[in-house]
């Protein structure tokens, strides 16, 4: 067994360590600075308390972007040396971020033990490669991101740091091949276990659906099927789930092949950057030469997020977690007792809220982050959730998960028609789709995001906003100019949350114009990307005419865009004349 010694390393802090909601994310040349991660990664272990470190069971592992492997290495290294019994690493260090979450929750180790916690290193749907993105954030006990307690003290942490700890002379693990390595260090053994990324994730999916049905759907002569994992991490699951065990052909899989640069494309699941499927689902620009499949769905790099599509037709965001949440008790068996409750963040559109008052369930707003979801659902408050940027999930973890979303997605499809497999048609997406706002009304909706706009001049267009709010009579004024036919405005707020299980307050999470028929207006800067600033502009408008429900949504949201761009000065402000993305 090999033996090694704990180096202790002077250091000095580093400018601009502070983690958002989504951990820490930053261009790879600043990650590969010298002592740039190690800092973050000392400041993450001296955050947590001394049972949280010393002797438990680590998790390291993420979506195999540029850097991963190297990053494994170092922080196996440090965890060493700050007293951590046991890393566990998914193959080829790769697992999905809600793989890791149900690793974190359910995993039991050859010797009965389970994780505390997780470093997952990713950067979400942004580029990977030498000159892109990489990220780090950490997970705690119940499988869900640090909160902010524990962000702040890595913070504090990162400003004052002078040492971190290093085994430097334990030789790299293989983290190609599985199996347990051994160490011996000053405080005893050290393991590195190397496990089968998928196994664990697969069992949790399979414990959650009825597997049998949907397979019965997929291998319906009139279904055809889709998945695009855009090279990201999800391709190391796609495989498993969909082709061995639900029976589905290995050409329904796109870009399944985990590459560390995405394939040189935008691991983001939206209409701009999964061009390949969206092309192929009839919604390129150009028609597609081959039969369109009845359904399509694509991930994101680290598999948190989902596209869902239709033959030629698109879900919503918003829509799809309203759909889910509607459909779940009746079609998926994880959820046949019924729904403790559901939530969206404040910028989803309110198709979620109208089932939950239509079925009589507990509903929540909460700011955009997942570990507000986590908080209700540790609290038992909260079955079902969803953002509008792509993330859907539910209670079996506590991260989005993407995977999850299609096979919701599948069990509704196959509920739907399992007394049909053979029939003439089946019911499709759009058919659900249509159902449903039929049912409750259509939340006409869309985002526009102004990528890497001048971080000055979007604190000065949310600044002008919030300032705007105190005159609604210059605003109604404002609105009418723009367009006479838009409802006038009755609230204007930035939007504050208290959250009902620890009472912690959050503010500044965004702000909202809310007309009189119910449409709104939402402005947030985001902090997902690793340089600049992201302007989110969200544009809703609520339908309860069923004769009115089938607009193009673009063509429906035309006079309230043209109201946000009046109202904000977007073109004044930041120089731009149209966003980077509209979805």
């Amino acid at each position: 067994m090999v033996v090694f010694k704990i180096v202790r390393v002077e250091t000095t802090p580093i400018d601009g360590q502070k983690p958002g909601t989504s951990g820490l994310r930053k261009k790879v040349k600043v990650f590969i600075q010298p002592h740039y991660l190690e800092n973050f990664v000392q400041s993450t272990f001296n955050a947590l308390t001394t049972e949280k470190v010393g002797g438990t069971t680590l998790v390291v592992s993420g979506d195999g972007r540029y850097y991963s492997k190297e990053a494994i290495q170092i922080i196996i290294k440090m965890a060493a040396a700050n007293g951590v019994r046991r890393v566990w690493v998914g193959q080829n260090g790769l697992l999905s971020t809600p793989a890791v979450s149900a690793v974190i929750r359910d995993r039991v180790g050859v010797d009965g033990s389970r994780a505390s916690g997780a470093f997952i290193l990713t950067a979400s749907h942004n580029p990977g490669g030498p000159h892109e993105d990489f990220g780090i954030k950490y997970n705690m006990e119940n499988g869900g991101p640090a909160p902010e307690g524990i962000t702040d003290k890595i913070y504090e942490n990162t400003k004052t740091i002078k040492e971190y700890f290093i085994a430097e002379d334990l030789p790299d693990v293989d983290i190609a091949t599985t199996g347990v390595t051994s160490f011996g260090g000053p405080e005893g053994q050290f393991d590195v276990e190397v496990f089968d990324s998928a196994s664990d994730y697969v069992k949790l999916m399979k414990s959650i659906f009825d597997f049998e049905l949907i397979r019965k759907l997929i291998s319906s002569p009139k279904f055809t099927f889709c998945y695009d994992a855009l090279h990201g991490v999800a391709g190391a699951y796609a495989n498993r789930i969909f082709v061995e065990e639900l029976g589905a052909q290995e050409s329904s899989l796109l870009n399944c092949t985990p590459k560390e640069d995405f394939g040189g494309g935008h691991p983001d699941p939206n209409l701009t950057y999964a061009k390949e499927l969206v092309a192929r689902m009839g919604l390129g620009k150009s028609n597609p030469q081959d039969e369109v499949p009845e359904f399509g769905a694509a991930a994101d790099g680290d598999a948190d997020r989902n596209m869902i599509l239709g033959k030629r037709f698109f879900v919503t965001p918003s829509d799809s977690v309203a759909i889910i949440a509607a459909n779940a008790v009746q079609a998926i068996p994880y959820f046949s007792a019924g729904l403790k409750g559901v939530a969206r963040s404040m910028p989803t559109s309110a198709a979620l809220d109208v089932v939950a008052k239509h079925l009589n369930l507990k509903f929540f707003e909460v700011p955009t982050g997942w570990k507000f979801f986590g908080n209700l659902m540790d609290a038992g408050l909260c079955s079902v959730c969803g953002e509008e940027s792509f993330g859907t999930g539910s209670d079996h973890i506590r991260e989005k998960d993407g995977i999850w979303a299609v096979l919701a997605w599948l069990s509704i499809l196959a509920h739907k028609n399992k007394e049909n497999f053979g029939g003439e048609k089946l019911v499709t997406v759009e058919d659900i789709v249509h159902q449903h706002w039929t049912t409750y009304g259509r939340h006409y909706y869309t985002r526009y995001d102004y990528e890497n706009v001048d971080a000055g001049a979007a604190k000065v267009l949310m600044a002008y906003l919030v300032k705007l709010q105190s005159s609604l009579s210059e605003v109604n004024e404002i609105v009418k100019g723009a367009r006479s036919d838009v409802a006038k405005v009755v609230d204007a707020d930035e939007f504050e949350y208290k959250d009902p299980v620890d009472g912690s307050i959050s503010k500044h999470q965004g702000i909202r114009y809310l007309f009189e028929d119910g449409s709104r207006l939402v402005f947030r800067l985001s902090g997902t990307g690793s340089e600049g600033a992201t302007i989110r502009l969200y544009i809703e408008q609520y339908e309860k005419d069923p004769s009115k429900t089938g607009r193009d949504s673009q063509e429906a949201l035309g006079p309230l865009v043209e109201v946000a761009l009046k109202l904000s000065k977007m073109q004044e402000f930041t120089g731009r004349s149209a966003p980077t993305v509209i979805t």
